[in-house]
């Protein structure tokens, strides 16, 4: 589990396209602190979180003796000829969302942890911090730092939340989040903490349906859960698409019954790559490829995606 790295910022909107510029003219533009801060125009932490995000985004990764280099879904997305080079798509914004979900080997902690664990019907600090106290403590083998857990913590709520003044307006600095965007989390009210008469937020996920996550971004994101969480299966449950860890149904906060009308389209939108079976003992989707090819699928299905009609993002505040 990764606990920092970000550097106390959330991720912004000029970041990823910036540092997949700067790779593309010079794949050691981000390996040297120094050299990234005059390259990029910012300051040392900055630059160490612009690295941290383009990372966990899937835009970039290590590069053996070169520092680093645009993936596939980088160059894909916010290439030269990309499909949504400045973020102007909110399916991308759900995409890179997904994506940073779907850290495997080192998934982010309060994100692993709310998106896939969480089952309360709202989220404060003062009861999110104990549990996940006790739940990083139980991952790592020894107690972590306050600090750190509260600033963990602070920057996934301002990721998805945009944060507003006294008046209700949305202080402008933080529309600089794209996630923001999605309104996956929303604030739905606040309660006294203590006896100082403090009072905290209190935030709840969006879980109703979302029809801007399209058939094809859809999807996409069922091939690449199958494909990095059940290698090895020949069929994806139901359960597992709606409940499990890091499953759609999760990291969306899709309704079940929604799950079940896109899945019932399922081969249609896949173009007959999936097929969903519904059965009352064992509903299931199976591949109709046996052995896919999971790069070329995962850009087949990228292009797919973008061939929909797009879905500007819609500023809020």
């Amino acid at each position: 589990m990764r606990f920092s790295g970000h550097e106390s910022f959330p991720i912004r909107y000029a970041w990823l396209p910036k540092a997949h510029r700067a790779l593309m003219r010079d794949p050691a533009a981000l390996s040297d602190d120094e050299r990234a801060m005059v390259v990029l125009g910012v300051g040392k932490n900055m630059v160490r979180a612009i690295r941290f995000w383009a990372q966990v985004a899937g835009v970039a990764r290590p590069a053996q003796g070169i520092g680093y280099e645009p993936t596939g879904f980088g160059d894909a997305i916010l290439g030269e000829h990309g499909y949504d080079p400045f973020l102007e798509d909110v399916r991308t914004l759900w995409l890179l969302h997904w994506r940073i979900c779907q850290n495997v080997d080192e998934p982010l902690f309060a994100w692993d942890y709310l998106l896939n664990r969480w089952h309360l019907p709202d989220i404060s600090s003062s009861t999110v911090l104990p549990i996940l106290s006790r739940e990083a403590e139980l991952n790592s083998g020894r107690p972590l730092s306050p600090r750190t857990l509260e600033q963990h913590l602070d920057i996934f709520l301002r990721t998805y939340v945009a944060r507003r003044d006294r008046a209700g307006q949305v202080v402008e600095e933080s529309l600089d989040s794209p996630l923001a965007e999605l309104e996956l989390i929303r604030v739905v009210g606040e309660r006294p903490v203590g006896d100082g008469g403090r009072r905290e937020a209190v935030y709840a996920f969006r879980r109703g349906p979302k029809p801007e996550i399209t058939p094809g971004l859809f999807v996409y994101c069922l091939q690449d859960f199958w494909r990095l969480r059940h290698p090895r299966e020949q069929g994806l449950a139901f359960r597992d698409i709606a409940v499990g860890h890091g499953g759609p149904g999760q990291v969306f906060k899709l309704p079940e019954e929604e799950l079940r009308q896109r899945l019932d389209t399922v081969s249609d939108d896949s173009q007959g790559l999936f097929e969903f079976r519904d059965s009352a003992a064992h509903p299931h989707l199976a591949r109709t490829i046996p052995e896919p090819d999971d790069r070329g699928d995962a850009l087949e299905l990228l292009r797919a995606l973008y061939a929909e009609p797009a879905v500007p993002v819609v500023l809020h505040g």
